[in-house]
């Protein structure tokens, strides 16, 4: 089999190295190993040589949050072009929200896309199955059918709508304690957030647009983590967006609680002063929220409060962003721009280092979602889960590029740092100079 030897990158940021891949395994790592000895140690015929010359090399990365779209919304996204687009954005594995049509409440469902996760070969796909069937919030799904199934669901969620009912909250934190599983909560009490559509504050007020309270989000996870800390189960937060949420995260986790949360890229950048351009491309769910929120967010994240960045890419055809404010469906694609927002708003602010980026973009994740073979060391005998990143690089955010189906990104025309140029899945090359193998 042929061998990739990567020669000079900085692991995790640190010192550059030499990285030598044989098959799936990382055989090697240490200044100056030889392409030729490599090749003639293993009998070899074919060793490639890839350049890094500084580039940032990090595991590959986990996203506990995606959307897939597939089975149902195939105009939007498939399991193809979502898992293409995360090749893209340096992901090894990702997440699928089980908000598709039908809903992934059965085991059959999550088994399907499993499995074509594992035919198209960009990322490992993993199933996150419903919390309650049909997402509807009144009766537990099939959640020990779906851990048993070939998929092995750990993850459960009815993200895009709120476990709103504590009954049925504690039955599923109850029942996903037997095998080990977490509940992730999308965090919004439905009856404080009727007819809203941003977050609500100085800005809604002076648009007259429906607001869309902190405390919508933070009385949920209150809530949860009182929940999970009764059950003794595990409760994770989705797109944690408020200040007052940090908060609650942070003195749960004092008091030995089994909480975990993540924050989208998108929230770590953008404020709800861009709702007064009226472009749908930033309705969102969690909204944006103020700059006060946002330095929050980036603060809890270094300091690990915030366990990861989750993209929540959310795809959608170009006539459901293409309208006006009220009518635009929420979302925006992430899988694509997301380590560069988390260089720009985290990296080049001196509040992480690169070793803190694979901390909550690939080994927490990993750790979160059990997936064993993911989010592991850059190390000999460690699986060849890897992604290149110049990080020197400065560009325009260019939609029509992207290998997503869609194109709802809020940073289109906007300059962003990093690049990633390199992606490979057990050994094999996803993404080659940055273009799709």
């Amino acid at each position: 089999m042929s061998k990739i030897l990567i020669r000079g990158a900085k692991v995790l940021g640190g010192e550059p190295q030499d990285v030598l891949i044989d098959g799936q395994t990382i055989a090697e790592v240490g200044p100056g190993l030889s392409a030729d000895g490599a090749g003639r140690a293993a009998g070899a015929q074919d060793v490639t040589v890839v350049e890094a010359d500084g580039k940032v090399l990090l595991p590959g990365l986990v996203d506990l949050h995606t959307h897939l779209r597939e089975p149902g919304r195939e105009d939007s996204e498939t399991v193809l072009t979502g898992t293409r687009a995360a090749a893209s954005g340096g992901y090894t594995t990702v997440f699928a929200m089980a908000n598709t049509f039908p809903v992934a409440d059965t085991a059959g469902v999550v088994e399907q896309v499993w499995r074509l996760g594992k035919e198209h070969g960009y990322c490992d796909v993993q199933p996150i199955g419903a919390v309650t069937v049909g997402l509807d919030g009144r009766k537990l799904a099939e959640l020990g059918a779906m851990h048993e199934s070939a998929a092995g669901v750990t993850v459960f969620s009815d993200d895009g709508k709120c476990v709103h009912d504590a009954v049925i909250m504690r039955r599923a934190l109850e029942y996903v304690k037997a095998f080990g599983g977490v509940i992730a909560q999308h965090a919004q009490e439905p009856r404080l957030t009727e007819g809203a559509q941003m977050n609500e504050g100085i800005v809604s007020a002076e648009l007259g647009l429906g607001g869309w309270p902190a405390v919508a989000e933070e009385s949920i996870i209150a809530r949860d983590v009182l929940l999970a800390d009764h059950v003794g189960s595990r409760v994770h937060i989705c797109h944690l967006s408020t200040a007052g949420s940090v908060e609650i995260v942070r003195w749960a986790k004092s008091r030995g609680i089994a909480v975990t949360a993540e924050v989208t890229p998108h929230h770590l950048l953008l404020t709800d002063e861009l709702v007064r351009t009226y472009n749908p491309v930033y309705k969102v769910n969690p909204p944006l929220r103020t700059e006060r929120d946002v330095m929050a967010l980036r603060e809890a994240l270094a300091d690990g409060t915030i366990d990861i960045v989750a993209t929540d890419h959310a795809p959608h055809p170009h006539e459901d962003k293409d309208c006006e404010w009220a009518a635009a469906a929420m979302g925006m694609v992430g899988l694509e721009t997301a380590l560069s927002v988390v260089q720009e708003t985290m990296v080049d602010t001196g509040l992480l280092d690169w070793a803190g980026v694979a901390d909550r973009m690939s080994f927490e994740p990993a750790r979160i979602g059990q997936a064993t073979s993911q989010g592991r060391p850059v190390s000999a005998g460690e699986p060849a889960n890897l992604t290149l990143v110049d990080t020197a690089y400065r560009g325009l955010v260019e939609p029509a590029g992207f290998a997503s189906r869609s194109r709802n990104t809020p940073y289109e025309g906007r300059e962003l740092p990093g690049r990633v140029t390199h992606t490979w899945l057990r050994g094999k090359a996803t993404l080659v100079d940055g273009k799709l193998t």
